[in-house]
């Protein structure tokens, strides 16, 4: 779970043993500017940012928790490719039930659709084997 920007301010701080007021002195502020950053009622001026995490002995990418891009959505594709078949074969058997149940559905396209759908559900069982 992501912290905010004033959790982390604290526990960095304390990490470093030092008290509000210190860490106020290293930046220029007040010691009560401090306790409003790390009870989120206020954030550090965005050019104050660099100095705060130099002094908290961090990276600004840590500091404001910036995630590497490539991680969400290579996830997300998987979960996707995952589905899709299974939601294809789905919709097809529908499709072809629905149709014909309307007298909808000629013979030769009906063919076609429930192919799809197998072939979607041969693909799903493939990509299920590691």
């Amino acid at each position: 779970m992501k912290k905010t920007l004033g959790t982390m301010i604290a526990e960095l701080r304390k990490q470093h043993g030092m008290t509000q007021l210190e860490l106020a002195e290293k930046m220029g502020v007040t010691d009560k500017a401090v306790s409003k950053w790390e009870r989120d009622l206020s954030c550090p001026d965005i050019n104050s940012i660099p100095n705060l995490a130099e002094i908290l002995g961090v990276s600004v990418e840590d500091l404001m928790q910036v995630k590497k891009e490539a991680e969400a959505p290579v996830s997300k594709v998987a979960e996707i490719m995952e589905i899709a078949p299974k939601a294809v074969a789905m919709a097809m058997g529908i499709a072809v039930t629905v149709l014909t149940i309307l007298s909808a559905l000629d013979v030769k396209s009906g063919m076609i659709m429930l192919g799809i759908g197998l072939a979607c559900v041969g693909i799903s069982l493939m990509s299920g084997k590691k």
